[in-house]
């Protein structure tokens, strides 16, 4: 309970005391990122393209590298990132320095909003005030510790909290852009680019998820969602292409049962392809060789 009245205070701060508070908070903010050398938004125009899954997966496969990663899941409506990583029902201690994040597979510090709710069923009725103060304490009251990596899962859309991530967090490396193959995934997606480019931040590259079928009997191929979304928003956009995550249904599984896929399934060719759009993330943001 501790730490739900800590994170609920933001609701008084939206309400009457904000103007005070803020450039406090800010100030907290800017000290609790100076320890974190690279900070990644992981995002996506569109629901429904696996960008959760991905961001988790992607975050595990970093700690695997040596990294010291931290993942904020900014989604509030739909959190899932703790069901991803099997640390579902878990509330957060509070201490003397802040928040503690929860301690999920190989290390990686997560922070959600699912901690700190009654129950898996109840729903976050918050008006964009709210979700805005939320946030602001995920980065300032947080103790994130000394980092290599922050990654901050946002929800589908251009709305408040893309908003306010890319604008709240200092010296934002870049963003990952998660597409699905088909038609109308690069429709909506090529609006958090340009969203990323209005605002000034990098788009570090684009991954393709769900990207075709492989038949585990006769190898053959088969593109149930259409083909070539991400690259085709790459060429567009002068983006740079990430890679291509095959469907497994292997991936479904392990989420449901709280158990990253990649960690599950090392050499399965999707637990591949993670890996080397995780390379080339490290390249793009550290540079010289992985």
């Amino acid at each position: 309970m501790d730490a739900c009245r800590t994170l609920l205070k933001g609701e008084k701060m939206a309400e009457g005391r904000k103007q005070r508070a803020q450039p406090l908070q800010m100030e907290e903010i800017k000290k609790r990122m100076s320890h974190v050398k690279h900070k990644v938004v992981i995002m996506s125009g569109k629901g429904g393209v696996g960008k959760s899954t991905v961001a988790a997966n992607l975050a595990v496969v970093l700690a695997e590298m040596g990294r010291k990663v931290g993942l904020m899941d900014a989604d509030f409506h739909g959190p899932s990132i703790p069901k991803i990583l099997g640390v579902q029902g878990v509330q957060p201690q509070v201490g003397p320095t802040g928040i503690y994040p929860i301690v999920a597979e190989r290390g990686v510090r997560v922070i959600s909003i699912d901690f700190f709710l009654p129950s898996s069923d109840s729903p976050v009725i918050w008006r964009g005030p709210l979700k805005m103060a939320a946030i602001r304490q995920f980065l300032s009251d947080v103790e994130w510790g000394e980092l290599d990596y922050l990654l901050v899962d946002l929800p589908p859309g251009t709305g408040d909290e893309p908003l306010s991530v890319m604008q709240l967090i200092p010296r934002i490396d870049g963003v990952v852009i998660v597409t699905a193959p088909s038609d109308l995934s690069q429709y909506v997606v090529k609006k958090a680019v340009s969203m990323a480019n209005r605002i000034g931040v990098r788009v570090i590259g684009i991954v393709e998820n769900m990207s075709g079928f492989v038949c585990p009997n006769c190898g053959a191929r088969f593109d149930l969602l259409g083909s070539g979304g991400g690259e085709k928003i790459s060429t567009e956009t002068g983006v740079p292409f990430l890679g291509k995550i095959p469907i497994d249904p292997n991936i479904s599984s392990d989420t449901d049962q709280g158990t990253p896929f990649t960690l599950r399934h090392p050499d399965s060719p999707a637990a591949k392809v993670f890996r080397e759009i995780v390379e080339r993330v490290v390249k793009a943001v550290e540079g010289g060789s992985v």
